[in-house]
């Protein structure tokens, strides 16, 4: 007997309803301000055809309140899962056409729901905020919605990759969820962060100050560092959604993607080493280095406008995803300061946690000195990365390409602190201090008293730097593996990374060491 045809009626007239969210004008409007709708941005990441929707035919709920009843279809927010090239991913998306995107308590359990399957199915999760906050005419169930999504992204952190855009409004409480995930991008000019908006900032505190100060893209990339990339538009955003997705497995079980070449090129590359400057005060620009490591120079930086004096980045050598940190001497000289020291912390344990390999380069004269440094805390921030290279467990390589002084030779992963394999460039300087400054303080007497103390200095920084920080020595010493020419790099890193793939390290069983938050 077949299904009456009325049935079949009403359920594509009840999904029709339940897809035009906040009906047809509303979506238009924001389609012609060049800004995708919740279903417009889940058509770009998915794979046609194949998003599997959840909760279609959810809606607000407001018996309980004593108010007028208000259909809010999907009840403002679009869950499911789809495939993104090829994987399975799971995803969110606010539709601020239908009550501003405000979370309810049905609103809450859709995303809820959608983290438990990724949690259960072990697949990534995207989610596209886009909300005017708590739904205020739920009270309490508006904030119980916000903490059981809380709770869930800290229960998933660490399993599955959590992957946030903001791409509208995302203020309040509501910025919490992307903050406890791994990664956020945020829409330039369409989207805002905060937790307390200008109007209210000026009210309590008297300062005033415009949104784009404090809630905007620019502003969070570059000052706060709350964002790891800005996004031209939601295209864009989507776009680095699936660029990233491409370095990261599926779940903390699984290895990233790699795609090994069938056999390991050891063909040196002449080109890195003419990316040394003549003189060693000089910069040199780590990103050419990295373009010259990796395959066909292609990676994804992230976090590129926060503490420019280090760069981490997403990559392949030759087919071995791994995620690369890297002193800037172009920037304060490639010194570690606090948010350099944060920035890299948190990378690392995201690579460890996900089976990712790190590859180190080095080219540090130590940490920023200063009052504002020791005063805002760079001794716990600095152990930050201490502490997260010394418990990560994933294939640890690192390369000294120039300068590695004092306590941030260390904190850039030296073999003591678990590196596996530790290359230097014969530029490369490994000492407790630089020559100039160290022999300054050992031999002032002896300068003094020299009848050229010009000469004399040179003299004893040229002895100095022979003899305390030459590679060779820290190679006799078993500090560093071997010493190898610049040109080498590629083939040497890549051989080192082939032999690691099957690394395998415990520690002691706990629950968790205590990083120095």
């Amino acid at each position: 007997m077949a299904i009456p045809k009325a049935f079949l009626e009403e359920l594509e007239k009840k999904r029709a309803e339940a897809r035009a969210g906040g009906g047809e004008d509303k979506l238009e409007a924001r389609r012609k301000k060049g800004i995708m709708t919740a279903r417009d941005r889940l058509k770009e990441l998915f794979l046609a055809g194949t998003f599997q929707e959840s909760g279609l035919h959810a809606d607000h709920d407001c018996h309980n309140f004593g108010l007028e009843k208000k259909s809010f279809p999907g009840d403002g927010v679009v869950t499911g899962t789809g495939l993104v090239e090829g994987r399975a991913v799971a995803a969110f998306s606010q539709d601020f056409t239908v009550g501003g995107g405000a979370l309810g308590r049905i609103h809450a359990k859709k995303i809820c729901d959608v983290m438990d399957f990724a949690l259960k199915s072990g697949c990534p999760i995207v989610g596209f905020n886009d909300s005017g906050g708590a739904r205020i005419q739920e009270g309490d169930d508006s904030l119980s919605g916000y903490g059981q999504v809380f709770f869930r992204n800290v229960l998933v952190s660490g399993v599955v990759p959590q992957i946030a855009v903001v791409a509208g409004p995302c203020a309040g409480g509501a910025a919490y969820s992307p903050a406890l995930m791994d990664f956020i991008i945020m829409v330039k000019g369409s989207a805002n962060m905060f937790i307390c908006g200008p109007e209210v900032i000026q009210a309590v505190t008297g300062q005033k100050c415009t949104m784009e100060e404090i809630g905007s893209a620019m502003a969070h990339a570059s000052v706060s560092g709350n964002i790891h990339f800005v996004a031209e538009n939601d295209a864009d955003a989507v776009r680095i959604v699936k660029k990233l997705l491409s370095y990261l497995p599926a779940n903390n079980v699984m290895d990233p993607p790699h795609m090994p070449t069938p056999q390991v090129d050891l063909s040196p590359d002449p080109e890195f080493n003419k990316l040394v400057p003549d003189d060693a005060k000089n910069p040199m620009d780590v990103t050419k280095v990295i373009a010259r490591l990796v395959d066909k120079g292609d990676y994804l930086e992230v976090m590129k406008e926060f503490a420019k004096n280090i760069v981490i980045c997403f990559a392949r050598i030759q087919g071995v995803v791994v995620g690369i940190i890297a002193n800037q001497s172009a920037v304060k000289a490639g010194t570690l300061d606090i948010d350099a020291s944060d920035k890299a912390a948190r990378f690392i344990r995201f690579c460890n946690v996900f089976n990712i390999p790190i590859v180190n380069l080095v080219d540090v004269p130590g940490f920023l000195p200063g009052v504002a440094q020791e005063r805002g805390g760079i001794i716990r921030h600095g152990a930050k990365m201490l502490f997260a290279y010394a418990s990560a467990t994933v294939p640890k390589i690192t390369v000294i390409l120039r300068k590695a002084y004092g306590g941030a030779y260390l904190a850039m992963c030296s073999s003591d602190m678990g590196a596996d394999a530790v290359y230097a460039w014969p530029t490369a300087e490994i000492a407790v201090m630089g020559a100039d400054g160290a022999v300054k303080i050992l031999y002032k007497r002896e300068i003094a008293a020299a009848a050229d103390p010009k000469k004399e200095e040179a003299r004893l920084v040229a002895e100095y730097r022979q003899k305390f920080c030459s590679p060779y020595e820290a190679a006799k010493k078993a500090m560093i593996t071997d010493v190898i020419s610049p040109a080498e790099t590629r083939a040497a890193v890549a051989l080192a990374l082939r032999n690691l793939l099957s690394k395998r390290e415990t520690r002691p069983p706990k629950k968790h060491g205590t990083i120095p938050l």
